[in-house]
């Protein structure tokens, strides 16, 4: 991957190189904000073998979609550079927001505001095979999956609270749709019912371990040894927020309403509750698809660059009511430098 030399300072850092970030980061570039993409490179669509529901860009390999997407930010001017970000600390500096974010390795870079699209880790059932198979036919997405394992033979396995909407949205891609109750126990009244009117079986037991015959799921063990034939096995991942470099300013996260895990709350347009910090992406919304993740970005990128754009505007005026002002020679120099690194 082409590296890009870290500078000093930029308007935007923004943290996470997948979907929502590089949408944000090629929008704020355009906009001709200079911009930093920390790019952890651990994208969470990694084992998928494409992207799905992405118009235009259907079934295209993850890989080759943040790569396209790294070309064309830097195609603007913007920077992707592989790190961890580990620490992010505000820095005081008179009516300006910045932020001082600090990486695994241990190199610093300010930033006037931060976009935080850094995704989840997906918390996966202790189950012996089975996150050697997530992505390939341990799924957890129909939108995203339900295609591929069409009119196959479909175990959901019962392990948090969406476990029998998830098999009645999986009715809607196979007719032979198992819910496996696991360590839960089995459906009961309005529930169970439902799942009968669909045609959906409920097996009783705990799931040991998969069974894999030539590199394809042919089913699941249950403790008691009895083997349950599927081709497909549908698990609710917890998803948690990558986020814990966010602590220092108090933004630490908070339970999802739906149950489904971890996320760090934002208003509509991505702004959280601390000045200066947006966030896009699953870090936020644990179930946005790439596209939904994507066009979160560019909003977010957007607002930042209207927030920068008012405190432009007040430095500016601040400069013009008193020319000869700290703030003015401060406003001279920036516009200056801009117009350097922008060949102008």
């Amino acid at each position: 991957m082409v590296t890009d030399q870290l500078r000093n300072g930029y308007d935007v850092v923004v943290v996470g190189g997948g979907a929502a970030g590089l949408s944000g980061a090629l929008m704020l570039a355009r906009a001709r904000r200079s911009v930093v993409v920390i790019d952890a490179g651990a994208p969470r669509n990694a084992p998928a073998a494409g992207v799905h529901g992405l118009l235009a860009r259907e079934g295209m390999r993850p890989a080759e979609l943040l790569e396209r997407g790294r070309a064309e930010v830097r195609g603007y001017g913007g920077h992707v550079v592989p790190g961890e970000v580990r620490t992010v600390a505000r820095e005081d500096n008179g009516e300006d927001t910045g932020f001082a974010v600090t990486l695994a390795d241990g190199r610093t870079v300010r930033a006037r505001r931060l976009l935080v699209a850094a995704g989840v880790v997906d918390e996966l059932p202790d189950i012996p095979g089975l996150r050697a198979r997530w992505g390939r036919d341990v799924l957890h997405c129909p939108y995203c999956h339900g295609w591929e394992v069409r009119d196959q033979a479909v175990g959901v396995l019962a392990s948090g609270p969406l476990a029998v909407h998830q098999a009645l949205l999986f009715r809607q891609w196979s007719a032979d749709v198992t819910l496996l109750s696991h360590t839960m126990a089995p459906p009961t009244g309005e529930e169970a019912e439902r799942l009968a009117a669909r045609g959906v079986n409920v097996v009783e037991g705990e799931v040991a371990s998969l069974e894999i015959v030539e590199d394809r799921l042919v089913g699941v063990r249950l403790s008691n040894g009895a083997l349950v034939s599927r081709q497909a096995l549908v698990v609710a991942p917890r998803m948690v927020a990558r986020a814990d470099f966010l602590a220092e300013l108090g933004l630490r996260p908070a339970e999802h309403p739906g149950g489904a895990g971890e996320h760090i709350p934002s208003d509509a347009a991505g702004r959280t509750d601390v000045p200066g910090v947006w966030i896009a992406g699953n870090v936020t919304d644990l179930v946005a698809q790439v596209g939904s993740a994507a066009a979160a970005g560019a909003a977010a990128a957007a607002q930042i660059n209207a927030d920068l754009v008012a405190e432009d505007t007040r430095q500016a005026v601040a400069a013009w009511r008193d020319p000869f002002s700290a703030e003015s020679e401060a406003r001279v120099c920036e516009l200056v430098m801009g117009d350097r690194r922008h060949g102008l």
